[in-house]
């Protein structure tokens, strides 16, 4: 029998100091509620209570049961009212695992913006370019980009994120500004080492005609914010998103090669678990996320 049940029938018995009114109360027969009890007496090897026809009164074990048993009970249902809230309230700590080069003026701001408008939530961010087990290390979110996302996850598309070619103003006056793909790979590359960059698809935007440039890595690296730096300091090309460089576009720290070309764009992704009882907390950072990309662009 479902000893968490029994408790139940035991705590409501002696409530209502009958085993018809709290068989009733729980939609359940007389002789079954006397079942449960008996159940709980067995189970924990003592006598609860002492009953016949007329009235029943605890034993000296079954106030002592009587007394834990109603407080394990308040404890389960106090507990569950709070995981349910967590299905309506943005409320907790979210923990979302994210690629390096999210660490950005944009997306900082954005996040300051979230918590002041759900400041019941914790954020709890993890940057890292490997693709993390959500399950295992305990993450309800994941922000990635990739064109086949794992099938075990729930995913919704967010945007698409343009990727483009650049260099340090330096780096060029030294070594030249190449004006097509074919002179592109005459030069030094800085690329990410995990994963591969070394053959790039683009298309020229009026002709529609394609491309792949082939890089050989100068230097490689597994921190996506070192390959920034690197080209910044003129040690190659770089591969990057356009979002996380724009601002050094902005500033003439970075010039944008092949201006006339448009490079592969990737897709990013909100990826989760499972979407039964999706938490508020997650709900809603995704609805915000969606609103920003929409309302400012990435």
């Amino acid at each position: 029998m479902d000893t968490l049940f029994s408790m139940k029938v035991f705590r409501q018995v002696v409530q209502n100091g009958s085993f018809t009114r709290a068989a009733e109360q729980l939609d359940i027969s007389t002789a079954m509620a006397s079942k449960h009890v008996s159940h709980l007496e067995n189970t924990i090897q003592a006598k609860l209570l002492h009953r016949n026809s007329r009235n029943l009164h605890l034993t000296e074990a079954g106030e002592e049961y009587y007394r834990q048993c109603s407080y394990a009970l308040d404890t389960l249902d106090t507990a569950a009212q709070v995981a349910a809230g967590g299905t309506d309230k943005p409320q907790g700590t979210l923990r979302v695992t994210m690629p390096l080069w999210f660490a950005n003026k944009l997306l900082s701001r954005w996040l300051v913006e979230y918590r002041r408008r759900y400041p019941e939530v914790t954020l709890d961010l993890v940057l890292d370019n490997r693709h993390i087990d959500l399950i295992a290390e305990g993450f309800d979110l994941a922000l990635r980009v990739a064109k086949t996302p794992s099938p075990s996850l729930i995913v919704k598309p967010l945007a698409k994120i343009e990727f483009v070619l650049v260099a340090a103003p330096d780096y060029l006056a030294e070594h030249g500004t190449p004006a097509t793909p074919e002179e592109v790979m005459r030069h030094q590359a800085v690329l990410p080492s995990y994963t591969d960059q070394r053959h790039l698809e683009v298309v020229h935007r009026q002709s529609g005609r394609t491309a792949v440039i082939d890089l050989q890595p100068a230097m490689q690296t597994d921190n996506t914010l070192m390959v920034r730096s690197l080209v910044k300091s003129g040690g190659g090309i770089g591969y990057q998103p356009l979002w996380a460089v724009q601002k050094d576009l902005d500033d003439g720290s970075l010039v944008r090669l092949l201006p006339d070309y448009l490079l592969a764009c990737e897709q990013l992704n909100a990826a989760y678990v499972d979407r039964t009882f999706l938490s508020a907390k997650v709900r809603s950072f995704i609805d915000f996320l969606t609103e920003k990309i929409h309302s400012e662009g990435i």
